[in-house]
């Protein structure tokens, strides 16, 4: 279903054919818009609230793109009443979900993407994703009702947010070097075209952080898309070593968002 109101300058795409789009788990709703001639764009929508994700994510995109990575174009950001709407240029490929039987291709071009993304100099990202800032973003959601506690991994389930964000409090790890992270770094984020690293998308929570915060995810998507197996071969690519303790902080601080 279309959106029941677009800003003015949106609405010729109406007549376009709209297929949603329903991997992954934001909060907004999101289409592929067919534009003909093999081109597509993104656009989302999303209900304005002090938490909104969209307002963020806009920023982050101009900022990335702005440096020259591979990343939707904000095409257009615009508000009518209540919602707001952004809409983004598509970025070459297939998420990583569409390699899983093609463990090489879907381990190199993984680490590929993250070594290029965390090699941006820091210094310039104005976005802080840092253990304070998300700690105190993780209790704003969970005061403010939106934690899915039906949706926490195995090692959660049957935890409160209250519990989980009790324990990330009590076990809160040192910081290591910080870099550009991307925040959600799971697999259906990473793009990539004929098994080489295309691009990232769902950028709303890239920001200055521990490189944990994007190899816990990765680590723990790879395990479940194509095997814990192919783990090690992933950090051998990208060049780091195991850390457990970093692994389970930053996936359980996942639970949050």
């Amino acid at each position: 279903m279309k959106p029941a109101a677009l800003p003015s300058s949106l609405a010729p795409l109406l007549n376009l054919d709209w297929i949603p789009v329903t991997i992954g788990k934001s909060a907004c709703d999101v289409w592929r818009i067919d534009l003909g001639n093999g081109n597509s764009a993104f656009l989302k929508n999303e209900v304005r609230h002090e938490l909104a994700e969209l307002p963020g994510e806009i920023a982050r995109l101009n900022w990335l793109t702005g440096m020259g990575f591979k990343a939707p174009r904000v095409i257009e950001a615009e508000q009518v009443d209540n919602r707001i709407f952004l809409l983004m240029s598509a970025v070459p490929g297939q998420d990583l979900t569409h390699y899983a039987g093609r463990p090489a291709d879907f381990v190199r071009a993984y680490a590929q993407g993250l070594k290029r993304l965390h090699a941006l100099d820091p210094s310039t990202c104005p976005f802080d994703h840092g253990l304070d800032a998300r700690l105190d973003a993780a209790e704003a959601r969970m005061k403010a009702g939106l934690v899915d506690e039906t949706d926490f991994d195995t090692g959660h389930l049957g935890w409160t947010a209250e519990q989980v964000f009790d324990w990330l409090t009590a076990n809160r790890p040192s910081t290591g070097q910080t870099i550009v992270t991307h925040g959600d770094a799971s697999a259906p984020n990473i793009l990539a075209e004929n098994g080489r690293f295309s691009g990232l998308i769902d950028c709303g929570r890239l920001g200055r952080s521990d490189v944990w915060q994007d190899l816990a995810l990765a680590c723990r998507s790879i395990a479940y898309n194509i095997g814990r197996e192919h783990v090690a071969a992933f950090l051998a690519a990208y060049g780091a070593e195991w850390d457990e303790a970093k692994y389970e902080y930053y996936c359980a601080l996942d639970e949050m968002f």
